[in-house]
């Protein structure tokens, strides 16, 4: 996801140097949440537009059937669409090629990754979490 000149651009790496435009106008915060296994398999993403309701003729017949939208009102995630990614998506997509009980699920520290509705669904369907939290450190000399 980039953005080129005024227009949204949306593109999976199925279709590298060929980008889908969707929607001239003004730039806006979309976030997408992204997950990778060890393995180098990827879940489809989800995409979380600006806005209150979700539109889909925005993109009629340009995304993939997989991929979870959804909208905040600044674009960015919420503990509400952390939940949704979850469940949706990580649980969804992973629940099937588990080796063993659990799954590892390596967090960035965002907020919405520690609330007690995500941690509850997590010790229900056996995923540990491992959260990659950023500190900065600020160095003095003597």
């Amino acid at each position: 996801m980039g953005v080129i000149t005024t227009a949204k651009v949306i593109t999976g790496s199925e279709r590298a140097n060929r980008p889908v435009t969707l929607q001239p106008g003004n730039r806006e915060w979309v976030t997408v949440i992204e997950s990778i296994a060890s393995n180098g398999w990827s879940l489809p993403p989800m995409v979380i537009f600006e806005g209150k309701v979700h539109i889909s003729t925005w993109y009629t017949d340009q995304l993939p059937l997989d991929w979870t939208i959804g909208v905040s009102e600044n674009g960015w995630t919420t503990d509400s669409l952390g939940l949704t990614w979850l469940t949706d998506v990580f649980e969804k997509h992973t629940k099937d090629r588990t080796k063993g009980v659990y799954r590892l699920l390596v967090l960035d520290g965002h907020g919405s990754h520690s609330t007690p509705e995500f941690d509850l669904f997590c010790k229900e369907h056996s995923i540990i979490t491992l959260c990659m939290h950023h500190t900065r450190r600020t160095y003095y000399s003597p």
